[in-house]
């Protein structure tokens, strides 16, 4: 059932601006009075009695980040559809694993409450904003062969297009994405009829209504196999790329996270292998994926230095604890930033281990975007 919006009516004067929590209160400043009243609607809960209200929703239709302060992360107003909940891929460094469920499972009644979600931006007049699928599971996991809820998404984004502007998503597995059915709703999703109201302005600034955001941050399948033990293959996912590209639809590479490579500054020398970890990838094997994404024709390359994440479930894994001996050591004298259930390299630290892969990104011509600017710059 859904619940009445009170005190506001879908025709009611101008929200009361004051009432939302001044964290996420730019999100409506300097706004038409109808899309603040739409997003007031939409996105703040309607019977709440507390004083400051923040965004939030039931169902799976959810504010890109509901915990991001927007005065000091000024994601905007965006959406983020996680298809499932947890991810079987399993890889070590995913910073959704400080909150997501080590077992994947499909979100119950995923469809029915998806389509409700996308009939309210409808009865609210919600204005058009991105949409991305997905910030804490892949879309395209294992889950997606038997159940195709992303599918179903898909066809539902299509049905509200004129909703959203750019619809992207991010996966480890785009051999599935580059598939016949997959592909022909991508290329629907990506095909604005002139009747949508950005679709000017995104033919405009050359900016696609659609991309897959691929992770690829490793060339040897040694390397893959310890730290993404259950995502696809280097080989299958350089195939699923090249299909994608080939098939006309926009490819963003994610070589993220960056890692220490070996030998390391350290005094004496040491490798990853004296921590019992096994080298990420070393400036050969990244200059192979930047190389390789010269050549397929990507939109651009998302790197960030991996942070070390507390699994809700595990707690500090073996390896991720080896790599956090492997952090303090490099950034000595200096603490580690806490941060978010993870420990972070200071910035001196993370510019050092990440300027040699910018430096391949300059040669190769090929421009490079921090994930933060990646994600803020999507229209």
């Amino acid at each position: 059932m859904k619940t009445q919006a009170l005190p506001l009516q879908v025709h009611s004067p101008a929200p009361d601006l004051e009432r939302i929590d001044p964290r996420y209160r730019p999100v409506w400043e300097g706004r038409p009075t109808e899309q603040q009243r739409a997003l007031y609607l939409y996105f703040l809960p309607h019977r709440s009695s507390q004083p400051a209200l923040a965004p939030t929703r039931p169902r799976v239709l959810k504010w890109y980040c509901p915990f991001a302060d927007q005065r000091t992360f000024p994601s905007g107003h965006r959406y983020c559809i996680n298809v499932y909940t947890g991810c079987g891929h399993g890889c070590l460094y995913c910073y959704a694993t400080a909150y997501a469920p080590a077992k994947p499972s499909p979100k119950p009644d995923f469809v029915r409450h998806l389509a409700r979600d996308l009939a309210d931006l409808d009865e609210f007049d919600v204005p058009p904003a991105p949409v991305h699928l997905a910030n804490s599971t892949d879309p395209f996991q294992p889950l997606e062969l038997t159940l195709g809820h992303t599918r179903q998404a898909l066809n539902l984004l299509l049905r509200y297009r004129h909703r959203f502007t750019t619809v992207t998503l991010l996966t480890k597995n785009p051999a599935l994405a580059a598939t016949p059915d997959y592909l022909d709703l991508l290329r629907a999703l990506g095909r604005l009829p002139s009747s949508h109201p950005m679709a000017a302005a995104l033919a405009a600034s050359g900016t696609p209504a659609v991309q897959v955001e691929v992770s690829l941050a490793m060339w040897r399948e040694e390397a893959r196999a310890f730290w993404e033990p259950g995502a696809p293959p280097v080989a299958h996912r350089l195939e699923g790329i090249t299909a994608l590209r080939a098939a006309g639809v926009p490819v963003v590479l994610r070589i993220d996270p960056l890692f220490p490579r070996s030998p390391l500054p350290l005094n004496p020398m040491k490798r990853l292998s004296d921590f019992d970890l096994v080298e990420a990838h070393t400036l050969a094997e990244l200059e192979q994926l930047v190389r390789f994404a010269r050549q397929v024709g990507v939109r651009h390359v998302v790197y960030s230095v991996a942070k070390i994440v507390t699994a809700r479930d595990q707690g500090l894994r073996p390896p991720m604890r080896n790599l956090l001996e492997v952090y303090r050591a490099l950034a000595r004298p200096e603490p580690l930033v806490w941060r978010g259930r993870s420990w972070r390299l200071p910035q001196r630290v993370q510019h050092q281990l990440a300027k040699p892969f910018l430096g391949l990104c300059t040669r190769y011509g090929l421009e490079a975007k921090h994930c933060r600017t990646n994600l803020l710059q999507t229209a």
